[in-house]
């Protein structure tokens, strides 16, 4: 397990998170989940903020995880939400253009978590041994 790099992965989602907790546009717009003139709905926005504080709360735990064992339950959690909204997102979203990009995405940030706890650091990288 790369501890530094899930580490970074979590960091990143945390400042994703929180800042679609303050504009839910910047998952709206991409997703399809804006009016015909770009604007986001009240409910919409209502909606996405708590997929947006999941991440956040998330990518700290991940970030801040006090040892290997709580890195390695935060990081599960993270890839069975990416994974998770995957899922859910190539079911619901309303075009099929933006199905593709959410999936591709979600799949894509849940990989690059899978990798970096499968994987082990060069030996004298400084992080310890399994």
């Amino acid at each position: 397990m790369r501890e530094s790099y899930l580490r970074l992965i979590g960091a990143a989602t945390a400042a994703y998170g929180l800042a679609v907790a303050v504009r839910p546009e910047l998952l709206a717009r991409p997703s399809g989940l804006v009016d015909r003139i770009g604007q986001v709905a009240p409910e919409t926005a209502t909606s996405l903020r708590p997929l947006a504080w999941r991440d956040a709360a998330n990518g700290l735990a991940m970030a801040l995880a006090p040892n290997r064992s709580a890195l390695r339950a935060a990081t599960a959690l993270r890839i069975a939400s990416d994974f998770g909204d995957a899922v859910l997102l190539a079911a619901t979203l309303p075009e099929r253009r933006h199905r593709i990009g959410a999936v591709a995405v979600s799949v894509a940030w849940g990989a690059l978590s899978v990798a970096a706890l499968a994987s082990r650091p060069p030996v004298g990288a400084g992080e310890p041994l399994p």
